[in-house]
């Protein structure tokens, strides 16, 4: 039974998420809550097949066995339904890379990318790095009766950015980070009917597809809803659903040989992926044996998400929503009346919490954070107080 109230030190392990807070934030001490890696221990059976690889002492060049492509099959099959096909997928060195490399392959220097923020920053830079020009589709934020933002794609706007004949990539990221979002059947017919109809290509995120908490809508993957000739990309990997990105290995879908070609083309221009064999054991490890572990995450996970929203309502000036899918939470810190720079340097410099600003997730993240609640609870307990001392002296003063 995993035991995830069990602090586990990172320190010193070289973990981007601890061993660089000095760098990030500019002081030690801070309680980090920020880059989207959990602190909790991989499922055991991932553990096990890494050691078992480590007991061979020759680390040489590696194949990717079938083994590995039937896990992922297996798992997609029984866990959401979809069907893949081997020869639609192509292993890749990571979702960000993979991003880099739609870019190159389905679009030329100078021509659009859409792309939906507030949304993780690598969908920018990654069109950007790649000389491409990003077009912003920013999602709606509307307020529910309680109160609470509720994010909704604007339909209409993605409609005429895709009419442009010179926009020709669509990086649509499901689940959503960093709003939580799991888009409904009716919201992603709705982005294929679009795709369709202005020749888009579809390159749909959904690393956190596994992430979606016991009372939230099901993750619905977009393939599921395409037909055989759509220009769509999945993109997918064991990373954030058993906690190893840093493993680094994940597998492009694509059903479409001559799409799938363009996209190898690029990972072969860059001799990538170049096999590791510790990430093709933890791969298919996960997929193949990481279930429970996962099930019992999301338990968890939901817990810790119910205490942070319960614990946010008790603090002035910051509000919350209880996200249907990720574990990343989106703080509406905007009656702080602080301007970004000011807000950082309240939760680091007043509370010592290192958090994601909202504003690196584009002009719509100005005004919040994000928080990531893949720890222990006691952790969140810590970050809460600590917010809630700050705010409480800073009003004092």
């Amino acid at each position: 039974m995993p035991r995830f109230d069990q602090p586990l030190s990172r320190e010193n392990t070289f973990s981007v998420k601890f061993d660089a807070r000095k760098a990030v934030f500019g002081r030690e001490d801070v309680v980090p809550v920020w880059v989207a890696d959990m602190d909790f221990a991989a499922p055991e059976a991932v553990t096990e097949a890494l050691k078992r690889r480590a007991e061979h002492p020759v680390y040489g060049y590696t194949l990717f066995p079938e083994s590995l492509y039937q896990s992922m099959i297996d798992w997609f099959r029984q866990r959401h339904g979809w069907e893949i096909r081997r020869e639609w997928i192509l292993m890749a060195p990571g979702v960000v890379p993979s991003l880099h490399a739609a870019c190159l392959a389905y679009s030329g220097p100078g021509e659009g990318v859409i792309i939906q923020p507030p949304v993780y920053p690598p969908f920018f830079s990654s069109v950007k790095l790649t000389g491409r020009r990003v077009v912003e589709n920013p999602l709606i934020a509307d307020r529910t009766e309680d109160g609470e933002i509720r994010y909704t794609m604007d339909l209409e706007h993605l409609e005429a950015c895709a009419a442009r004949p010179e926009n020709r990539v669509l990086m649509l990221c499901s689940p959503h980070n960093p709003v939580g979002r799991v888009w409904s059947e009716q919201e992603l017919r709705a982005v294929l009917d679009i795709a369709r109809r202005h020749d888009l290509v579809v390159l749909s995120d959904e690393i956190h597809c596994d992430l979606v908490f016991p009372d939230a809508p099901r993750h619905v993957m977009l393939a599921t809803l395409a037909q055989p000739d759509d220009a769509l990309v999945t993109a997918v990997a064991p990373s954030k659903s058993f906690n190893m990105p840093g493993l680094g290995l994940s597998a492009l879908v694509i059903p479409d040989q001559s799409r799938r070609q363009a996209i190898k083309a690029v990972f072969d221009q860059m001799h990538l992926p170049q096999c590791n064999p510790f990430s093709v054991a933890g791969f298919e490890a996960g997929y193949r044996e990481g279930g429970p572990w996962l099930d019992q995450l999301m338990e968890y996970l939901q817990g810790n998400r119910d205490y942070v929203v319960d614990a946010i309502d008790r603090l002035p000036g910051i509000t919350t929503f209880a996200p249907e899918g990720t574990y990343l939470m989106w703080l509406d810190c905007r009656e702080l009346g602080l301007d970004d720079a000011g807000l950082k340097r309240f939760f680091v410099q007043d509370a010592g919490v290192g958090m994601n600003p909202g504003i690196s997730f584009g002009g719509p993240g100005s005004g919040f954070m994000r928080l990531n609640i893949g720890c222990p609870r006691q952790t969140l307990v810590e970050v809460l107080d600590r917010i809630g001392q700050a705010l409480a002296e800073t009003r004092l003063s």
